[in-house]
């Protein structure tokens, strides 16, 4: 079968989370982790651009090789931390409140593309500063089929004008009900999801949480439950 190219960009990280039904310590967490290990089972190789500090277990880079991801691109830096986050999730599972967030070795990421990466052709830019999602979109030489985009209200908070500028290059944005209406200034999602298109990106998908996940493109909406 031919396998898709995909890069991958985005944090690999420690989290810690509650809910109303449970909580954990440190746990292995990013944006980048989990795109990756998703798309494991679809695809291989999937290629990863991202940072950790030297506090970050190698058995658990070896456990994304294992599942065919190649970290080449997974820099790792000594003496530094990697990135933390720490969140208190809502009983829709969905809104939730950051509690702590220290950047670390993000806060002067620089995203190096080995040469083994470029000619992508789908490149994911996982949550991390707009500057940075924009960096990789310039340094990839020939543009990708598909170049889809996550960010997060902290984002739209710190660096909003980086953030409009890194919009207007990229085929498909991913966010929740709550980020879209901050980034649109709509509560109505469907004209939310209009103002949202305008600045760039072809296809919006919003994350509803336990209600499943939205697809606008153009007038057409296209709902998946998520049970």
């Amino acid at each position: 079968p031919k396998f898709m190219s995909l890069l991958v960009i985005g944090s690999v990280a420690f989290d810690a989370i509650e809910t109303p039904f449970g909580k954990t310590d440190k746990i292995i967490g990013g944006a980048a982790t989990y795109i990756s290990l998703a798309a494991s089972y679809f695809t291989e190789p999937v290629n990863l651009v991202a940072v950790v500090g030297d506090d970050f277990p190698a058995s658990d880079i070896e456990m994304l090789r294992q599942h065919g991801i190649d970290t080449e691109g997974l820099q790792i830096k000594e003496g530094e931390k990697s990135f933390f986050w720490s969140g208190l999730y809502h009983n829709d599972m969905n809104s939730r409140d950051t509690l702590v967030t220290e950047l670390n070795v993000l806060e002067h990421f620089d995203p190096i593309v080995p040469d083994s990466y470029q000619n992508c052709e789908f490149l994911m830019l996982g949550n991390l500063s707009p500057q940075v999602q924009n960096m990789v979109i310039q340094r990839i030489e020939k543009r990708p089929k598909l170049v889809a985009l996550d960010t997060m209200n902290f984002w739209m908070d710190i660096a909003l004008e980086e953030l409009h500028k890194t919009l207007s290059k990229i085929d498909v944005l991913i966010i929740n009900d709550e980020e879209a209406r901050q980034l649109s200034k709509e509560y109505s999602l469907v004209r939310a999801a209009e103002k949202i298109q305008s600045m760039g990106p072809d296809y919006l998908i919003i994350k509803k949480g336990e209600h499943g996940a939205l697809l606008f493109h153009g007038k057409s909406v296209f709902s998946a439950p998520a049970l």
